[in-house]
């Protein structure tokens, strides 16, 4: 009996002098045998590649800046609307900075004529009514047309004096961003001023600008749509009422 155990003995012992058992075993690598695991293994997603810019795309500025034939250079034009801007854009000049073909063109009024413009400021008398904060921003000239200063606003202002009959409330407005544009001639002068609402969710006049903007954030709208915050007509509504049954019975097929 104590011969079979110790052929037993022997016979194990030399089983785990193979390689395939002292591998598994790390007897002799000092690697520890790995233990099976219900996990799934863990698989890193490749990144997404990157999307291939098309060149065509985007104006080349610098070479429309070099092949411009505008006398008025970008940083130039940029520090004459700025001064333009301090003169109220003709309201504090008497005009002076205004080209005699000056037009304001507007989302809805315009475009006006030079003289008939500072007529129609010279009514609403903002800057009397109101303490205005314009805080313009963005100023950039268009690559695309080099005699225009693109740039934007985000006016506030508290209603302190009568405005159009209306005594002073103290409310504050808050125009929603407007993106302006000045288009210059070549001696300096401005031959057009517009700007429009670029996003009319904001602030609280109804998603109107300019003008409009203050007679609605004091209470006294004027009597016409555009006058109003945006509403879509009906031809427009049933237009989109179509559109909405149509896919609806698109899903049912």
């Amino acid at each position: 009996m104590q011969l079979v155990i110790a052929a037993l003995a022997l016979s194990t012992a030399a089983a785990f002098e193979s390689p395939y058992l002292s591998s598994l075993s790390g007897a002799r690598n000092g690697v520890s045998m790995q233990t099976a695991t219900l996990d799934p293994p863990i698989t890193v997603a490749p990144a997404p590649a990157a999307p291939t810019i098309v060149a065509t795309d985007y104006a080349d500025e610098d070479a429309l800046f070099a092949a411009s034939t505008f006398p008025i250079k970008p940083e130039a034009l940029v520090a004459r609307c700025k001064e333009v801007l301090t003169a109220g854009i003709g309201t504090k000049d008497a005009g002076a900075c205004l080209d005699e073909a000056f037009e304001f063109v507007g989302p809805v009024v315009g475009p006006l004529g030079r003289d008939e413009y500072l007529s129609a400021l010279g009514n609403f008398k903002l800057e009397e009514a109101f303490d205005l904060s314009p805080r313009y921003h963005m100023f950039a000239v268009d690559p695309l047309q080099t005699n225009r200063v693109w740039f934007h606003t985000r006016t506030t202002g508290v209603h302190t004096g009568d405005f159009m009959g209306k005594a002073p409330t103290g409310k504050d407005v808050i125009n929603p961003p407007q993106c302006m544009h000045m288009d210059f001639s070549g001696d300096g002068k401005v031959t057009e001023f517009g700007f429009a609402t670029a996003d009319r969710r904001q602030g609280n006049t109804g998603g109107l600008g300019g003008a409009f903007a203050f007679f609605y954030a004091v209470g006294i709208p004027l009597p016409f749509p555009e006058g109003q915050p945006f509403k879509p007509s009906k031809r427009y509504r049933l237009f989109g009422l179509i559109g909405k049954l149509a896919k609806r019975l698109s899903k049912k097929k």
